[in-house]
C-alpha cells in the first residue's frame, strides 16, 4: 500500500521540484563532505604540531643527557667520586626519558605519516564531488529547459488532438454545427417556394398592387396640381428634373402668399 502511494506520488509530482530536491540534496552531501574534509585536515595539522614539540623536547632531552654524561666524567676525573655519582644518576634520567620520547615521536611520525595520507585523500575526495557537483548543476539547467520543451510540446499535443478528437453530447462539432445550419438554411429555403406558390401569397400581390395604383394616381393628381408632366418609372431622371422645374417655376408673390398664410393665425 505505502509502495503504491510512493509511485503515485513521484507520477504526480512537478519534475522541477524533485529536480530542485535532488540538486539541494547533492549541495547538502558536498557540504558535509567538505565538513569532514576540514577534519581530517585539521586531525593532520595537530598531529604535526605535536610532532614537532615532542621532536623539540626529544633535542632538549639528548642534550641535557650528553651534558650530564660529560659533567659525571669530569667529576670523576676531578677526583668527585659523590658529585660524578650524582651527575651520571641525572644523566641515567634523562637517558630514560629521552628513550621515552624517541618512542613518542617514533608512534607520531607514523600517525603523521598517516594523517597526511588522510588528507590528501579527503581533498581529492572535495575535488572530486566538486566536480560531479558542477556536473549535475549543468545538467540540471539541460534538464530544467527539456521539461519546459516537454510541456510545450504537450500543449501543442494537447491542441492539436482536440481538432480531431470527438468531444462530447453537450459541444458539438464544428462538422456537426455546419450540418444543422445547412439543414435548417434548405428547409427555410423550401418553405419559402412552397409560400410563393399558395392562394395567400398570391392575395397578398394582388393587394400590394392595389395599394401601389392607389399611390400612384394620388401621385398622378398631385402633379396635376402642380403643373408638372406625368413621367413614366423607367425614366425616374425625368421626375427629378420636372421637379426642379416647378420649385424654380414658383413666383417671389407665390412664395410671399404662402408665407403671409402661414402667418395668419
Amino acid at each position: 500500500m505505502g509502495a503504491k502511494l510512493s509511485n503515485t506520488f513521484d507520477e504526480n509530482a512537478d519534475p522541477k521540484i524533485q529536480l530542485e530536491q535532488a540538486i539541494t540534496e547533492a549541495q547538502e552531501q558536498h557540504r558535509r563532505l567538505k565538513e569532514q574534509a576540514a577534519n581530517v585536515i585539521a586531525n593532520q595539522k595537530q598531529t604535526e604540531m605535536r610532532l614537532a614539540k615532542v621532536l623539540d623536547e626529544l633535542e632538549k632531552l639528548n642534550r641535557n643527557t650528553q651534558q650530564a654524561v660529560i659533567m659525571a666524567d669530569e667529576a670523576a676525573k676531578s677526583g668527585d667520586a659523590e658529585k660524578a655519582a650524582a651527575f651520571l644518576n641525572t644523566a641515567e634520567t634523562f637517558a630514560n626519558q629521552l628513550i621515552s620520547k624517541e618512542s613518542e615521536a617514533a608512534t607520531l611520525k607514523e600517525l603523521a605519516l598517516q594523517s597526511a595520507q588522510a588528507s590528501d585523500q579527503a581533498k581529492a575526495a572535495v575535488q572530486q564531488n566538486s566536480r560531479v557537483l558542477q556536473q549535475k548543476l549543468a545538467e540540471k539547467q539541460k534538464l530544467l529547459s527539456q521539461l519546459d520543451q516537454a510541456k510545450m510540446q504537450e500543449q501543442m499535443n494537447t491542441a492539436m488532438s482536440s481538432l480531431t478528437e470527438q468531444v462530447g453530447q453537450d459541444v458539438p462539432t464544428l462538422d456537426e454545427v455546419r450540418e444543422k445550419i445547412e439543414t435548417r438554411y434548405a428547409k427555410a429555403k423550401g418553405t419559402s417556394e412552397i409560400q410563393g406558390m399558395s392562394v395567400e401569397s398570391k392575395m397578398l400581390e394582388v393587394e400590394q398592387a392595389s395599394v401601389n395604383y392607389e399611390a400612384n394616381a394620388r401621385l398622378s393628381e398631385i402633379r396635376s396640381q402642380l403643373g408638372i408632366a406625368e413621367t413614366t418609372a423607367a425614366d425616374p431622371a425625368a421626375d427629378t428634373a420636372a421637379a426642379d422645374t416647378a420649385t424654380a417655376a414658383t413666383s417671389p408673390e407665390e412664395g410671399q402668399a404662402a408665407t403671409a398664410t402661414g402667418d395668419t393665425p
